[in-house]
């Protein structure tokens, strides 16, 4: 019995090769699974807004492929006959290196591009970003490979990490998450706009998520908080904008909407003139 578990610990025959390389690569993944369990508990446990851990997720990911990478070379180093092919396949398959790092280069390129992404964050996980009016959303992971958006549509854009990386982005959310939103208006020629701007800011201010912005001097000054300007005249319709602040980008959208549904119909119960079309007919 001795004798045979010397010949096993010696892993110069195939199965106590393959037996050995079971036990490292099992024992990697329980390690693996240890270290990600804990890495999952803080972030459920120590982050404290929905825009910190993304270092934290980022290493989550990368556990698994570091600890397997290295259970590998410890297995190449410790098995004699693992050692001695590696070494002539290093040492005399220059060519074969060059194919393998050629086709390796994108892999290699969107792992770097995630090292940068975490350690500078242009974008963290959380972060409600722009890329293109297809590609907008929350950054909902950052792996080794790719960024995962979650649009709000509720799908998921996975994008390599060498093109997301030299992007320009629209980020909402990386210092300050309030935002000014512009919202448009068009009442009619004569429509009384005293009266139009005065129900657009009183529906304005009932809305959740809307803040006051305003600096003490504009607070002292008396100005609403809900600034809407007169922006232009056109041959059918007056343009107005009311400037909005919120305290949460994710809601922009939703309210853009429920602000004019209601002063639509605050304009038609209180006969605000709305824009009609008006085209010219010439007689032949």
């Amino acid at each position: 019995m001795k004798n045979y578990i010397n010949d096993f610990l010696k892993l110069d025959g195939f199965w106590s090769i393959l037996f050995y390389s079971l036990f490292v690569l099992f024992i990697t993944w329980i390690l693996s699974r240890i270290i990600r369990y804990f890495i999952v508990w803080r972030i459920k446990h120590t982050t404290t807004n929905r825009f910190g851990g993304t270092s934290i997720f980022f290493l989550k990911n990368s556990i698994k492929f570091f600890l397997g990478l290295c259970a590998i070379v410890y297995l190449i180093y410790i098995v004699p006959s693992l050692r001695s092919k590696a070494t002539i396949i290093f040492s005399g398959a220059g060519i074969l290196a060059a194919i393998i790092g050629f086709a390796a280069q994108a892999a290699l390129s969107n792992l770097i591009a995630g090292v940068f992404i975490v350690i500078f964050k242009p974008f963290r996980v959380g972060d409600y970003i722009k890329i293109d009016e297809e590609r907008i959303g929350i950054v909902q992971d950052i792996t080794l490979r790719h960024t995962i958006i979650n649009n709000f549509e509720n799908k998921r854009l996975i994008i390599p990490n060498s093109i997301i990386s030299t992007e320009s982005i629209l980020n909402h959310t990386i210092e300050d998450s309030h935002i000014l939103s512009f919202n448009n208006f068009k009442i009619g020629l004569n429509a009384n706009v005293d009266l139009a701007k005065k129900i657009i800011q009183e529906e304005a201010v009932k809305l959740n998520h809307v803040i006051d912005n305003r600096t003490p001097e504009e607070v002292l000054t008396e100005e609403h908080q809900i600034m809407v300007r007169f922006i232009d005249v056109t041959e059918s319709f007056i343009h107005l904008r009311a400037y909005v602040w919120l305290n949460e980008p994710f809601q922009e959208f939703k309210l853009k909407c429920d602000l004019k549904e209601a002063v639509h119909k605050r304009y038609i119960a209180e006969g605000v003139d709305l824009p009609i079309p008006l085209r010219k007919i010439y007689n032949a």
